[in-house]
């Protein structure tokens, strides 16, 4: 490279030439980064090659090469690091873009290449400041006439947007852009010409407040709000440093103030930034969507991002404009991020110290003028990326894409460049540098503080950020790198992603298990196992360290899945879906001594491959498919608790011999009559196993309500179980007075997944049981590992429910039931309960049948038909 920017004698040009190799030398790895980033992504010699960006790369580099030997020729005491500083951000701004839409980053090298031919050429103009100073009135006006223009003229290249171009055939300006620095020349000519006449500060600024008045009307007129707000901020702080008066820092803040409230009240478009602001999650698909997606970006970035051309930004609207920079921090990390900061922090320092040391008041005014808007743009955009700000919608200078913002910002370091042709012992020409050096302090702790906003969305909140669900750079992972298979006990498979690499599609083997399983989509997000699974299935957890750390650094991308086995048998599942058709409610059946779910009902229920299409109907359907009946559903409890209440009772008594009657009104309105028929002269085992709620209430007439309560939270009915998959919080106990509240009425209300595990217990001999839905996955290697689900072994405390289970079962059967029907809201819930003994061929089994407006015989005879079904297997 340092024959394209060879050494020189001078100083100056041999840290020039250095400084520009450095940026070079970046600028060409990353453009071989890009070229094979495709190949990269798709783990393959065989994807095509990017080459786009070498042409931008090409011209980056004669152009810049030219520009600096006429420099070093026209301008030899420049500040030698403007043009490597100005250079590294457009060339690594190009890059991005190119990265981003290929189209545009050929747009971008036409507008690159017309900005260096300008500098080139106008570099020699030597009379330039003095025209521009001479003229100040006739530039102002002229950028104002431009900018009204767009009201009867005005377009929008983009098709829809706001009508704030000038232009045809494909070549478009945007005018408003040339008045910001347009009204720097004019301020800082304006004040050079009035200081010398001592002017009181009143008059003094007079004229200035009317032509920028003017200039923000036309701007607010137009809804170019953040334009109006950098003029407002260069109008300040050009005028601060002009005069030293500090109160303009006051009033003009408070002026920004109260515009921001009047603005929020009046402007829809304010309203929504601020909104999106100050609290972006209330919306995060909808208003906010740019900012979470933004912060998102960031987030994926980490310490060292993704690589050029491997992260995800275009999931950010508008990533090659307002949003380059969180572009940039997801391929290039907190790294990349802190080294633009650096960037702007020295570009800042040095445009500051060339005002200092400037020949005249014009100069000096200019150079600080032409600093302060570059450096209020960039912190604008940079902080409302990374949201310390609300959205202005300005560009990033010298790196987003745009013609119109690139001629603006190599026209001002332009004019820096020409400043700063100073000599090296060159004095600064003002005694009084205060105010410089406050506003350039403001700055630069601007500026760091977007660094630790990146730092503290990259570090400290990523792992939150990613694993949300409407992050799409999940999504976008799994279509690069297979996602983990999903398998019952038996190893077949439920759910794979078909496909080949780069659209790898998740596909759901059996569409009755959607509830249960879930799905990974990239609209809806995730739910089910999918979700609750997802570190695994997407291989973040289960692989080692080093695995993970070279797939996420050498590829941007999350290693291939790992498979993970269900404890569901997908042949028992299926005989509990058939015999579920046409119902509502939910099912499951347990292995009460370790939890296992065995097979998990639910119906109505949806197809997950059919979320795209269906989506909207199934939002609207009353029957509510979209539902997990046995984990979220929440069903009065009412007399399907009693094996509950008689193992209680068995412990702490003896069992009457005289069996209540099994007809009994004690609740206005409300029958104690059984579920089913208990049959003639029916004795203890027959009223409850028919739920009869008289019988239940009988063994209660020496409790109070608490007791149950009390039971009923040490069994798990009152907490929220923990399983792989979306669980229901429990309900509150209404108050009751009555004991009889508590099995009439919706007094108590439980899932069947809540019930089953209480159940278990009971089948268990009193030992607490946890639930799960998955038993191990496969580790790199085939080996299968188990996925720990410990049940602590605890004992609910009195309960007899040997001597219950004994009491329920009927006749050789081994199986223990009971059944119950509740009115729910006009809305009749039948219930069925049973299970085997705990030393019942080995593996003790539950069953829980929850019924919606069905007679509690058919709950009876689904169950009965799944025991009939696991004694003849």
């Amino acid at each position: 490279m340092n024959l394209l920017f060879p050494h020189s004698a001078s100083p100056r040009e041999k840290l020039q030439s250095r400084l520009f190799s450095l940026a070079a030398v970046f600028l060409f790895l990353n453009s071989i980064v890009l070229m094979f980033s495709t190949a990269v992504r798709m783990h393959t010699w065989i994807a095509d090659l990017k080459w786009q960006h070498w042409i931008g790369f090409a011209v980056w580099l004669a152009g810049y090469s030219l520009v600096y030997r006429r420099s070093n020729k026209v301008l030899p005491d420049h500040d030698p690091y403007l043009l490597p500083i100005i250079g590294l951000l457009t060339g690594w701004g190009l890059l991005e873009i190119f990265r981003l839409d290929p189209g545009l980053g050929f747009r971008q090298t036409i507008w690159l290449a017309i900005c260096l031919v300008l500098v080139f050429v106008v570099m020699q103009f030597c009379q330039l400041l003095p025209i521009l100073k001479k003229y100040k009135y006739v530039w102002l006006i002229s950028g104002l006439v431009l900018t009204v223009l767009t009201f009867f003229f005005g377009t929008y290249p983009g098709g829809v947007g706001p009508h704030l171009w000038l232009g045809c055939c494909g070549v478009y300006v945007q005018p408003s852009e040339f008045l910001k620095i347009l009204l720097v020349v004019y301020l800082a000519a304006y004040l050079a010409d009035s200081m010398a006449m001592h002017f009181r500060f009143i008059k003094l600024i007079a004229p200035t407040f009317l032509l920028v008045g003017m200039a923000l009307l036309v701007l607010v007129a137009q809804r170019d709000l953040g334009t109006a707000s950098l003029f407002i901020l260069i109008y300040t702080l050009i005028v601060y440093l002009a005069t030293g008066k500090r109160r303009i820092l006051l009033v003009s803040f408070a002026a920004m103030v109260v515009a921001l409230v009047v603005g929020y009240l009046v402007f829809d478009v304010i309203k929504l930034r601020v909104d999106a602001w100050i609290n972006p999650w209330l919306d995060p698909s909808g208003r906010s969507y740019q900012i979470v997606q933004s912060i998102m970006a960031v987030a994926n970035g980490r310490l060292f991002g993704r690589g050029l051309g491997l992260g995800s930004p275009g999931t950010v609207p508008v990533a090659q404009s307002d949003f380059i920079f969180s572009s940039i921090s997801e391929e290039f990390g907190l790294a990349g991020a802190i080294a633009v900061v650096i960037l702007l922090c020295v570009f800042i320092v040095r445009g500051f110290n060339i005002a200092l040391h400037a020949a005249n008041n014009f100069q000096r005014f200019l150079a600080a003028g032409v600093t302060a808007f570059l450096a209020s743009q960039s912190l604008l955009i940079l902080g409302g990326t990374v949201r310390i700000f609300p959205l202005t919608g300005v560009t990033f200078p010298f790196v987003s894409y745009g013609g119109s913002s690139l001629l603006t910002a190599f026209f001002s370091a332009l004019l820096l460049l020409m400043i700063s042709n100073q000599s090296e012992d060159q004095p600064a020409a003002i005694a009084n540098s205060r105010a410089y050096l406050l506003i350039g302090s403001i700055y630069l702790a601007g500026f760091c503080l977007v660094a630790l906003a990146v730092g503290w969305w990259s570090v400290v909140r990523s792992d939150a950020l990613l694993t949300r669900s409407d992050n799409p750079r999940r999504v976008i992972s799994d279509r690069y790198v297979l996602r983990g298979e999903i398998l019952d006990r038996n190893n077949n498979i439920l759910a794979e992603s078909q496909g080949t690499k780069g659209d790898y599609q998740r596909v759901l083997l059996y569409p009755d298990l959607s509830a249960t399983v879930g799905y990974s989509n990239p609209d809806y997000g995730q739910t089910g196992i999918e979700a609750s699974m997802d570190p695994y299935l997407r291989g973040i957890e289960g692989n080692t360290p080093s695995a993970y750390l070279i797939s996420r650094e050498l590829y941007g991308q999350y290693p291939e899945g790992l498979d993970i086995r269900l404890s569901l048998d997908l042949t028992l599942q299926t005989t509990a879906d058939e015999l579920m058709l046409g119902k509502t409610g939910g099912l499951i059946v347990m292995n009460a001594s370790n939890g296992e779910v065995l097979a998990m009902s639910n119906t109505p229920t949806f197809d997950a491959n059919q979320l795209n299409e269906q989506w909207s109907t199934w939002m609207a359907d009353e029957s509510a498919p979209l539902l997990n009946r046995v984990t979220l559903g929440q069903y009065p409890a009412g007399s399907a608790t009693s094996i509950f209440i008689l193992a209680h009772y068995l412990a702490l008594n003896d069992l009457s011999e005289v069996v209540p009657s099994f007809k009994l009104t004690l609740v206005p309105g409300k029958s104690s009559s059984c579920a089913i028929s208990p049959g003639s002269d029916p004795g203890w085992q027959q009223l409850i196993a028919s739920g009869c709620n008289n019988a239940v209430l009988d063994l209660t007439r020496e409790m109070i309500p608490s007791d149950v309560v009390t039971l009923y939270s040490d069994l798990g009915l009152t907490s929220q179980p923990e399983i792989q998959t979306e669980s229901v919080e429990p309900a509150d106990f209404k108050a009751v007075n009555h004991m009889s509240e508590l099995f009439l009425t919706d007094a108590v209300r439980v899932s069947p997944l809540q019930m089953a595990v209480a159940a278990a217990e009971v089948t268990n001999g009193g030992k607490v049981v946890k639930p799960t839905l998955v038993l191990a996955y496969q580790a790199p290697g085939g080996i299968w590992t188990l996925i720990s689900n410990e049940n602590n072994g605890e004992i609910v405390p009195d309960l007899d429910t040997k001597a219950a289970v004994n009491l329920l079962q009927d006749g050789d059967s081994p199986v223990w039931s009971t059944t119950a029907e509740v009115v729910d809201n006009e809305k009749t819930v039948s219930w069925y309960v049973a299970g085997t003994p705990s030393d019942w061929q080995g593996v003790p089994i539950v069953i829980v049948v929850a019924l919606e407006d069905a007679s509690p015989e058919q709950a009876i005879s689904i169950g009965q038909a799944l025991f009939d079904d696991l004694l003849t297997h």
